[in-house]
């Protein structure tokens, strides 16, 4: 019997002691868990990597000045991010919230937590983009002109990788931050670790908010002009914000009243609940993996028509539209694909 079985026959285990083996009772549940993580696995990863053929092979990226790197970026971010799903599901299929191996462990770390921010930082950079060319259109800034160059893609992934350094220090899947037992240094480290998690769901929310408010306000004022562009750009801040707050929101919720729960010392079946729902609603966060390609591809009908020409021709009914970027007059204009 493994060490950890005899820890799950005794029913007078100390709480931290489960909570470090990182096994759950709940074994039922995380099997469905690891059910819906492959079912996005399996639905999100041809998506993300169709569209990304498209940003390499038809509307050449790197050549653009527009969200197209941008965008390119936050589907390589999700794709990285879907590869990590398969080890996870295992995981939760076995009975254990992480892997019970500690370097797969802290390499899933590094991925789930490099990845996710790299995916929540270029859809957030890209509304901020949006942003300026609505409701200050024309005015100079710094993020207009750093776009034109693909360096500042490779800049966001490189200020990313220190925040994951909290996550790799101690077990987070587990969330045994500011228990009873801690040292200082240990404080130090959970309070580090706690503040790059909520830092990376939290601000960016705020920032979507903002953009979406004035957007929103910018089309009311709006009197002339095509406002044709100026709905479908309120649609996709407005889009964006929902998703984000339906995939990232609940997460956040359920990790502070997780951490309470461990700081406070609530009974051991309470944490256990409290620790499935988190568990939970983070399965529910991979989703963005699958919507994000939704929300920022297909919603512009350029992309949309390109996307249908390549992979599905039969249902355009002989409508003929842009199809490689590098050739004559069925180049992509230059403006924004998205």
């Amino acid at each position: 019997m493994t060490y950890f079985s005899a820890q799950m026959a005794s029913p007078t285990l100390p709480v931290n002691e489960l909570d470090e083996d990182c096994g759950t009772e709940y074994t039922k549940l995380y099997k469905i868990y690891a059910a819906v993580m492959i079912v996005i696995f399996i639905l999100a990863l041809p998506l993300n990597a169709s569209v990304l053929h498209l940003f390499i092979f038809k509307l050449k990226f790197w050549k653009s000045n527009t969200n197209n790197i941008f965008l390119f970026n936050l589907v390589l971010a999700d794709i990285l991010l879907l590869f990590c799903l398969p080890i996870k599901a295992y995981n939760f299929i076995q009975g254990w919230r992480r892997s019970e191996s500690d370097p797969v462990c802290k390499a899933m770390l590094f991925m789930l937590f490099l990845n996710r921010g790299a995916s929540i930082a270029f859809l957030t950079v890209t509304s901020i983009d949006r942003y300026f060319n609505v409701v200050h259109p024309g005015r100079k800034n710094l993020l207009r002109a750093l776009k034109k160059s693909p360096q500042i893609s490779i800049l966001i992934w490189l200020l990313l990788l220190p925040l994951t350094i909290p996550t790799m220090l101690k077990n987070f899947d587990c969330c045994n931050s500011h228990n009873a037992n801690s040292t200082s240094g240990e404080e130090l480290v959970d309070s580090m670790r706690e503040v790059v998690f909520f830092s990376q769901i939290v601000i960016p929310f705020f920032i979507l908010v903002y953009c979406t408010v004035h957007i929103v306000n910018r089309l009311r004022k709006k009197t002339v002009g095509d406002r044709t562009k100026l709905k479908r750009a309120v649609f996709l801040v407005m889009s964006v914000m929902v998703v984000f707050s339906f995939c990232f929101l609940p997460c956040t919720i359920a990790r502070v009243v997780l951490l309470i729960s461990r700081v406070e010392l609530w009974h051991k079946t309470s944490q256990q609940k409290a620790a499935a729902a988190f568990d939970g609603l983070m399965v529910l966060s991979y989703l963005d993996c699958l919507l994000d390609p939704l929300i920022y591809c297909f919603c512009s009908t350029k992309f949309k028509g390109l996307y249908l020409s390549t992979y599905f021709p039969f249902l355009l009914k002989g409508n003929r539209v842009p199809l490689d970027s590098s050739t004559g007059n069925t180049q992509p204009p230059r403006n924004n694909v998205i």
